[in-house]
C-alpha cells in the first residue's frame, strides 16, 4: 500500500461521512421540507467558505446495540467559515444521523468549536435539529448537555451567540437556545418543548400537538422564547445572515460601519405630518423609525411578542443602533411584564456589544390591574431599570408624545444615566397624566364647583399648560433640549458622534444581581 492508497482511503472515509445517515434518510429529511445539514451550512456560509472540525470523531457507546454501529459524524457537523468575508463558527446538527441525538462525543464536538470561537473572538451559530439525549449513552449525554451550557453561559456578551431551530429541540436541548442571545425558528417544521406532547397528557391529561406546544408561532408570540420566525429554512438562514451584519465579532469591537450615501441633508419633514398632535390619538412607532433611521436598515427583533414596544437594530448613516421603542398601536404604549423583559434583555444585549442605544419614548407608564401585580410587574419593570443604568454604551432617549410617573424614569431618563434626552415640543413630561393627577390636586375645586365637568376641563387643561410640557423638564436639566420633530435625525447623529469615544466604568464587582 502505497501513498495513494491511504489518500483514497481517507477519501473513501470522508465521503462517507458527508452522506450522513445515507441516500434514504436524506430522501426522508428533504419530504419534511427540510435540508440537510450541510446543505444548511452551504446555505448560510459564503460560497467555499466552509472548513470542517473533527469529521471523524467517534461515538464509544457499546450499550443497547451501540457497540459497532456507525453514526457518521457523531450526528453533527462542525467548524468555520465566511458571512460576507466575516469569520463565523458553527455547528449544524445531522437529523440523518441518530436523529441528530446528543451524546458524549456529539457534544463534544460542539464544544471544541464553541470554544475556538471564543478563543478567535468570533460569531457563534448553532443550527438545531435533534431528537434529544442519546438515551443510549446514558448519563454521559446528559454531561455531554451539561458541557455546552456552560460554554454558552461563560461566553455570554463575549461572542454573539445565535440559535436557529430547524426541527425539534426538546428536553434539555432547549436551554443551549435559550442562553444564547437570539432563537430563529422555522414554522410548521420546527418545535421547542421541555416535555412533549405524549408526557403531558399521561402526566396532567391535557392533549395538545407538538406545534401547538412548541411551534414558531408559540414561541414568537406568546412565550417570547424565539425572536424571529420565518416560513422556510432558506428565509432562517438568510435572518441570520442579515442578523449577523449589525453586530460585531466580540465584545472587544465596535459594529461594522457599511457604507452609506452622504446626499441625504437628514432632514425629515414628513415626521409633523405623521403623529398625531393629540396625545391620546394612536400611531405606529415604526412610522417614526423609517424616517429617522437608514432606509429600510430597520430590523425589529421580537416583532410578534409583547407589541407594546418594539425592538430591533436600524442604522444612522451606517453606523448599526439598537432601538427601544414605545408603541401605542398597542396598549397605549404601557409597559408590561412581558414588555419589560423584552425590551432589558435587548438592552443588556447593545450594551454587550458595544452598540448604541437609541429610545423613542411615548409611555402612558406601567400597565396597572391585578394580574399584572401579583404577576410580578414591579420585579419585571425593575429590570428596564437595572438594564439601562448598567449600560455604559451611548444612550439617547427622544420623548415624542408622553412620559409619565415611573416609566418615564425607567426609559432611560437623565436620572438613571441617559447621556442625552431631546424632547419634541408637545411632549408632556409630568407624574401622571393631566386628567389623573387634576381630578386629585383639585379634586375639591371640582367637586364644589356649579358645573363640574367644564371645572374639570378647564383645571386638565390648567395642569397640562403648567406642568405637562418639555420646558419644566428642560428648565431642571432632565432634558437637554426640545427640538424640531423634523430635525430628529440630523440631531442624533451629531448626538451619537458626540458620543462616540464614550468611556463609562461602573463599580469594580463580580456582577449585579438583576432582579431576574
Amino acid at each position: 500500500m502505497d501513498i495513494y492508497d491511504k489518500i483514497n482511503e481517507l477519501y473513501d472515509k470522508r465521503r462517507k461521512v458527508q452522506l450522513g445517515g445515507g441516500d434514504e434518510r436524506i430522501d426522508k429529511q428533504h419530504e419534511k421540507g427540510k435540508m440537510t445539514a450541510r446543505e444548511r451550512i452551504e446555505y448560510l456560509v459564503d460560497e467555499g467558505s466552509f472548513l470542517e472540525l473533527n469529521p471523524f470523531m467517534e461515538h464509544r457507546g457499546d450499550d443497547f446495540g451501540m457497540n459497532g454501529k456507525d453514526a457518521p459524524g457523531e450526528g453533527v457537523v462542525t467548524g468555520f467559515g465566511k458571512i460576507d468575508g466575516r469569520d463565523i463558527y458553527l455547528f449544524a446538527q445531522d437529523f440523518t444521523v441518530f436523529g441528530g441525538a446528543l451524546g458524549e462525543m456529539h457534544a463534544k464536538k460542539i464544544a471544541a468549536v464553541m470554544d475556538l470561537a471564543a478563543k478567535n473572538g468570533t460569531p457563534f451559530i448553532g443550527l438545531n435539529d435533534s431528537g434529544g439525549a442519546r438515551i443510549q449513552e446514558g448519563v454521559s449525554s446528559l454531561d455531554g448537555y451539561g458541557h455546552v451550557f456552560y460554554r454558552n453561559s461563560i461566553y455570554s456578551g463575549v461572542i454573539p451567540q445565535i440559535s436557529v431551530i430547524m426541527g425539534p429541540c426538546a428536553g434539555g436541548a432547549v436551554y443551549s437556545p435559550a442562553i444564547t442571545d437570539f432563537v430563529i425558528m422555522v414554522e410548521e417544521t420546527s418545535q421547542m418543548f421541555i416535555t412533549g406532547p405524549k408526557v403531558i397528557e399521561t402526566v396532567t391529561g391535557e392533549k395538545i400537538s407538538s406545534e401547538d406546544l412548541g411551534g414558531a408561532y408559540v414561541h414568537n408570540s406568546k412565550s417570547g422564547n424565539a425572536h424571529l420566525k420565518t416560513a422556510d429554512e432558506a428565509s432562517a438562514l438568510q435572518a441570520v445572515r442579515d442578523l449577523v451584519n449589525y453586530l460585531p465579532a466580540n465584545n472587544n469591537e465596535k459594529p461594522p460601519r457599511h457604507e452609506y450615501s452622504h446626499e441625504d441633508d437628514d432632514y425629515r419633514p414628513e415626521l409633523n405630518d405623521k403623529i398625531p398632535f393629540d396625545p391620546i390619538r394612536p400611531y405606529d412607532v415604526r412610522v417614526i423609525i423609517e424616517e429617522v433611521a437608514d432606509e429600510g436598515s430597520f430590523f425589529e427583533i421580537h416583532q410578534d411578542f409583547a407589541k407594546n414596544i418594539v425592538v430591533g437594530f436600524a442604522r444612522l448613516q451606517g453606523q448599526t443602533i439598537g432601538l427601544v421603542c414605545n408603541q401605542p398601536k398597542y396598549m397605549a404604549g404601557g409597559l408590561d411584564i412581558d414588555s419589560s423583559d423584552k425590551a432589558a434583555r435587548f438592552i443588556r444585549f447593545c450594551d454587550s456589544f458595544n452598540i448604541p442605544l437609541i429610545t423613542f419614548e411615548d409611555v402612558t407608564g406601567f400597565f396597572p390591574g391585578i394580574k399584572q401585580e401579583h404577576g410580578g410587574i414591579i420585579r419585571h419593570g425593575a429590570k428596564i431599570l437595572y438594564a439601562y443604568s448598567e449600560a455604559t454604551v451611548p444612550k439617547l432617549t427622544v420623548i415624542t408624545r408622553k412620559a409619565y410617573g415611573g416609566a418615564y424614569v425607567a426609559l432611560n431618563s437623565k436620572s438613571i444615566g441617559a447621556d442625552l434626552v431631546y424632547a419634541w415640543p408637545n411632549a408632556e413630561i409630568a407624574v401622571m397624566g393631566p386628567e389623573g393627577a387634576a381630578n386629585i390636586i383639585y379634586a375639591k375645586e371640582i367637586k364644589e364647583s356649579d358645573d363640574p365637568d367644564e371645572t374639570r376641563k378647564n383645571k386638565i387643561e390648567e395642569y397640562r399648560n403648567r406642568f405637562a410640557n418639555p420646558y419644566v423638564a428642560a428648565g431642571l436639566g432632565m432634558v437637554d433640549d426640545v427640538i424640531d420633530p423634523r430635525e430628529t435625525r440630523r440631531t442624533l447623529i451629531q448626538a451619537l458622534d458626540m458620543l462616540k469615544n464614550k468611556h463609562e466604568e461602573r463599580p469594580k464587582k463580580k456582577h449585579g444581581n438583576i432582579p431576574l
